[in-house]
């Protein structure tokens, strides 16, 4: 059972992570785990103390946010939002985004490039 760069999970076969176990907090901070990454798609577990943010960038990837627990503003093509916990968020791809948590707040990131390209890049998120 090969796992992918560091990942949590295989690629190549099937495979089960607990996510509230793997969700780690850190004070004053945001923790990203990588929990596989095939082919087209990656899937990240962030967690984020209240008040972390990421700055505005975008990525050539479709993404699928699905919030676990907690609240966030999201500054999504220039638009506020509150999106909490059971809520998904889709962003085409090359959407400008920002996040900042409202509270301790665990999120599940996919993912996902609609074709082949050059190497993706570590801004991306799909390196």
């Amino acid at each position: 059972m090969a796992t992918s760069r560091s990942t949590l999970l295989p690629a190549d076969s099937v495979g089960v992570v607990a996510l509230a176990t793997v969700a780690q907090a850190a004070a004053d901070g945001i923790v990203s785990k990588p929990l596989i990454d095939a082919g087209r798609t990656r899937v990240v577990l962030f967690t984020f103390d209240a008040g972390q943010e990421l700055t505005e960038h975008a990525t050539p990837a479709r993404a699928l946010v699905q919030i676990l627990s907690g609240r966030a503003e999201w500054k999504l093509a220039g638009a506020k939002r509150e999106i909490g916990a059971g809520e998904l968020l889709h962003m085409p791809p090359g959407l400008p985004h920002a996040v900042r948590a409202l509270e301790p707040m665990t999120m599940l990131l996919t993912l996902v490039r609609e074709r082949e390209s050059a190497a993706p890049t570590s801004e991306d998120g799909l390196e």
